[in-house]
């Protein structure tokens, strides 16, 4: 085995969700569902698609709705088993099998950098993958197994890319590169997190997929709080770029798919919709209301 294979992934979810509220006053965002499956099996699938077993989600207060869902429910499996209703069961089933899932909580919220942290002791000394839990990748579209084996070859550490509108780049954490290693990855020596739009060295901007060395651990018990009053994983990984005898580079894989951040109210409306359309038992009808609807505004 490489010494660089990664077998383990962390997901944080200990986020509020306050730009869902009400809707997430008792329910925690990563519980809204995208159709019919919650955005966080979405999150979840993709890991496993790419080889991840092992799983380990940092979570926060009133998060246990997460864990139910990822448990088995033995009455509900009963009552659709009684009813022949083998879809269904085999939906609900689904969950409780796809993957090994621990949970650990971040106590304070401090930032990502803080949560990743709270990984540490589960990691141990090996690379692992990072997915925020906010981003949505379509599991048409392939980019963390392209990420995996861009690390597992070169040891660095790699960071999903994505071009964006350059009036939308004060969002995101933004890359200073040097140009292309191989085709669609390129070399990141620098990042700015959230800057003016008018100051941003690029529109490449950062998205929530990693793959991570464990020395970054090192460099995040090192940084001190950045924006927010917050330990920000940007951070740890700017130090990365600029010294890559600690904990290897920073590689960044330019992603051209589609992705939903589904923790913004239009984005989240437009990716049920875009998932919507291309669903075989919903996706004709839907296409058809959406041609009428658009004639009616």
């Amino acid at each position: 085995m490489s010494k660089y294979k990664v077998t383990k992934a962390v997901i944080p979810v200990a986020g509020l969700g306050t730009r869902f509220l009400p809707a997430t006053k008792a329910m925690p965002k990563e519980m809204l569902p995208l159709i019919d499956k919650p955005v966080i099996q979405y999150v979840v699938e993709e890991a496993v698609e790419a080889g991840l077993q092992d799983i380990l989600m940092i979570t926060g207060r009133n998060k246990n709705a997460l864990e139910n869902h990822f448990d088995r429910v033995a009455e509900l499996e009963m009552n659709l088993e009684l009813k022949g209703d083998k879809d269904r069961l085999a939906k609900v089933m689904a969950s409780s099998e796809l993957a090994n899932i621990h949970y650990v909580r971040q106590g304070d919220p401090r930032g990502l950098g803080h949560a990743v942290l709270r990984g540490k002791a589960h990691i141990a000394d090996h690379s692992f993958a990072l997915l925020l839990g906010d981003d949505v990748m379509d599991s048409r579209d392939v980019l963390l197994s392209k990420m995996l084996a861009v690390h597992e070859a070169t040891g660095e550490n790699v960071v999903a890319l994505m071009e964006v509108s350059p009036d939308q780049i004060h969002l995101y954490g933004c890359a200073v590169t040097e140009g292309e290693v191989e085709d669609g990855v390129v070399r990141i020596t620098g990042l700015v997190e959230k800057p003016k739009n008018d100051e941003a060295p690029s529109n490449l901007a950062v998205v929530g997929r990693y793959v991570l060395r464990p020395k970054i651990f090192e460099i995040l018990e090192e940084t001190a709080p950045g924006r927010g009053g917050e330990i920000q994983l940007t951070d740890a990984l700017m130090t990365a770029a600029q010294h890559p005898e600690r904990a290897g580079g920073v590689l960044g894989v330019v992603f051209k798919g589609r992705r939903y951040d589904t923790g913004d109210k239009l984005d989240f409306i437009k990716a049920t919709l875009r998932l919507g359309v291309d669903r075989e038992d919903i996706g004709q009808e839907l296409r058809t209301w959406l041609h009428e609807f658009n004639n009616e505004i």
